[in-house]
């Protein structure tokens, strides 16, 4: 899957340059930057569950089987048009049930509409679906057959999430077309919760839930985020819902809160959580040093997240662990800084400290210690001035 990276940003920017070239306006820098570090965390953190998942498919087959198909081009079909369909309805009723909606709601937030968006998809929505999956296995399809699937299956959404394709006369009729999706991911009352499918159209025109595009779709939520925090868009919603929990009375009213429609939630919560936790800074405006540092960073992440990816089975643990913190600090660190947030110094030291644990690791003298015994002292000693130069440098001017 390492392979896979550098073939979707090829895609990303080829798109870029086709919308550039014509003029549309398809790509917001930092909606891209915020698509791209949702995939990257969801990719990091697929290597390590990857592996629970198939044990899971493993453990339902070999003990809850109710057939056994052996792999043939008709159970490849069969597993095919099961996959869609237990896919459909994971998608349906992640928008219509907040405890899944919850983790779904990731994947609308950007307000573009293009090859990144494809990559919003977080771990927690991987956990969901291997639940609806893990009905493959007990039908009989074994679990090297699911996880190859799962794989294909994964792939073709990628390719729908653009404005660059119109409609594709006589595949509107089976397959879901880029045209399909855009009104999924439209907010415009008309095209809510619509054409839920993956691969095939079919299961939206046999549930009543298909709707053709007939004019330009408005995306993202119908309330906007209206924020790029790697954290916020994560668990904004999770923290509504509890929230919501904690103000219903009764037993049965937060029961149906939680398995209920988004519709259900109070849309005051939201505003009150935000005062709370999301401190925003609109006082420092963009500049090219903040978009700098930024692609600077989203490269250096994807880049080891590809030799990361490429490598995994001659890494230690150990060492996974550690790039996969530096990641997520560095994650972190840039959605902080799309949001212009001060607190964003302090999260250098998160990432020092990583290096230099790396660094012991490899190389375990005594004499290293002497580094952290230096530098600590001097950079508390001189806190304040190198916070006020480090946010000079990044935001411009502080």
């Amino acid at each position: 899957m390492a392979f896979a990276i550098p073939l979707f940003l090829a895609f990303m920017g080829a798109e870029w340059w086709y919308a550039r070239k014509s003029g549309k306006r398809y790509f917001n820098f930092r909606n891209s930057v915020s698509n791209i570090n949702v995939g990257i965390a969801e990719r990091l953190l697929d290597t390590f569950t990857t592996g629970m998942f198939f044990f899971v498919y493993q453990y339902l087959y070999h003990h809850f089987a109710l057939f056994h198909f052996k792999p043939s081009v008709l159970q490849w079909i069969a597993l095919l048009l099961c996959t869609d369909f237990v896919w459909y309805w994971y998608h349906r009723l992640a928008h219509e049930m907040n405890i899944f909606w919850a983790a779904h709601v990731v994947h609308h937030q950007s307000e573009d509409f293009n090859y990144t968006v494809s990559a919003r998809i977080t771990v927690f929505q991987a956990l969901i679906r291997t639940g609806f999956w893990s009905i493959l296995p007990v039908l009989g399809f074994t679990p090297g057959m699911i996880t190859s699937m799962l794989l294909v299956h994964g792939l073709y959404p990628f390719f729908i999430h653009t404005r660059a394709i119109g409609k594709l006369g006589f595949l509107e009729y089976i397959l879901v077309t880029p045209s399909h999706h855009r009104v999924h991911h439209a907010s415009d009352e008309e095209y809510l919760d619509k054409n839920y499918g993956d691969v095939f159209i079919i299961w939206d025109k046999v549930f009543g839930t298909f709707v053709e595009e007939t004019h330009a779709p408005t995306y993202g939520l119908t309330k906007p985020l209206n924020s790029h925090s790697f954290l916020w868009q994560h668990f904004h919603f999770y923290l509504e819902l509890l929230q919501g929990v904690r103000q219903t009375q009764g037993l049965t009213r937060k029961l149906k809160l939680v398995f209920g429609k988004p519709d259900l939630l109070d849309p005051a919560i939201r505003p009150r959580l935000e005062e709370r936790y999301l401190l925003r800074n609109d006082m420092v405006q963009a500049t090219r040093r903040l978009h700098d540092y930024v692609v600077i960073q989203l490269v250096v992440m994807l880049t080891g997240l590809f030799t990361f990816l490429l490598l995994e089975h001659y890494v230690p643990v150990v060492v996974q662990v550690l790039i996969a913190l530096f990641i997520f600090i560095t994650l972190i660190n840039c959605g902080a800084i799309l949001e212009q947030r001060r607190w964003v110094f302090y999260l250098e030291y998160a990432r020092a400290t990583l290096l230099f644990i790396a660094a012991w690791y490899f190389f375990p003298y005594a004499v290293l210690l002497w580094v952290p015994a230096l530098a600590l002292p001097m950079a508390l000693y001189y806190d304040a001035r190198l916070k006020e130069r480090y946010l000079r440098l990044v935001y411009g001017r502080v």
